[in-house]
């Protein structure tokens, strides 16, 4: 079998009513499109599943990898967990418009009705405008009754939370939160390999032809964590040619990684690492291979792929691992 070695892959590139210019613009996503919204990294997501775009496995899924390769690409503790199902799904999302308020299920509840993980994520903003913000949880401590008078009221966006945001602020959403990305804002996004979103509110938006989008609130309800402690702020620090700890969940590990010159990288973690650059351009170096990402590009190294160094003048890097 062919060696393994640091993977790049074909954006998969989604339109929504809310996106804008900016991936294209900012992150050279390739799209003449005025609503490009998403960029999907890395994906197994059924129909959007991400395909190889450099070196020999060119042209290969990373599903069809993932089954031949097993342990060596997601490592022995990750196949153990989570077998021939890729745990992560990774993005650049543009809001040029509000996103519909929403959340997603858990594990159990996802499980149970849609057969599929749940839906934990975090964001990192990397470009918003004056005043942009991000809706994450409510203003106030909020039960079951209250949330569902504010629903039926039309008064819903009165209880929520509203933060403006810069570049660098990032947020950490637990599957049962209620979130939305504002207008402005470009973010890297890292969540479970899910693709079950329940709208609960839309800011009654319609098409062309008059039609809202499909509410959930029905099934919504039964997602909500009305106990969540209000710890979705992550502070962090950003000490140079180091990991700078973001998000530990049980889902995935997210560090901040400044690279100023070289630094050389042992993987020790049994995994898989995803490197999203979020500022400037990186250059990978394994021994008997090399790639180079810039702004708004990502890469995968196998957890086969023990040894490696990361060379760079001065960018920024979000590393991802489980």
């Amino acid at each position: 079998m062919t060696k393994l070695y640091p993977l790049k892959f074909q954006p998969i590139l989604q339109d929504k009513i809310w996106g804008g210019k900016k991936l294209s613009q900012i992150c050279n996503k390739n799209s003449n499109s005025q609503m490009l919204g998403e960029s999907w990294e890395v994906s197994t997501v059924p129909g959007n599943v991400s395909i190889i775009s450099n070196g020999v496995l060119k042209g290969v899924t990373l599903q069809s990898l993932l089954d031949d390769y097993k342990e060596s690409l997601i490592g022995e503790k990750n196949y153990k967990r989570f077998g021939a199902d890729f745990p992560l799904l990774i993005k650049f999302i543009d809001a040029k418009k509000d996103l519909s308020i929403q959340l997603h299920p858990d594990d159990e509840l996802a499980k149970k009705r849609h057969n599929s993980f749940g839906k934990t994520e975090m964001w990192y903003v990397m470009q918003a405008e004056k005043g942009a913000n991000l809706i994450v949880g409510f203003k106030d401590k909020i039960d079951r009754e209250t949330y569902l008078n504010h629903l039926e009221n039309k008064t819903l966006t009165s209880i929520l939370n509203f933060d403006e945001v810069k570049e660098g602020s990032t947020y950490f959403i637990e599957a049962g939160r209620v979130h939305a990305i504002g207008a402005g804002v470009m973010l890297a996004e890292i969540q479970q390999t899910s693709d079950i979103t329940y709208r609960v509110y839309d800011w009654d938006r319609v098409d062309k032809n008059g039609n809202e989008r499909e509410l959930h609130n029905d099934i919504a309800i039964d997602a909500f964590k009305f106990d969540l402690k209000d710890d979705f702020r992550v502070k962090y620090g950003d000490y140079p040619n180091a990991s700078n700890e973001m998000v530990s969940c049980p889902f995935f590990t997210t560090n901040f990684l400044p690279i100023q010159g070289e630094l050389s990288r042992n993987n020790i973690y049994d995994s898989f690492i995803i490197y999203m650059c979020v500022n400037g351009e990186v250059e990978i170096i394994t021994e008997d291979f090399r790639e180079t990402i810039s702004k708004g590009e990502t890469i995968l190294i196998p957890a086969s792929v023990k040894d490696f160094n990361l060379i760079s003048k001065d960018a920024n890097l979000l590393e991802v691992y489980v």
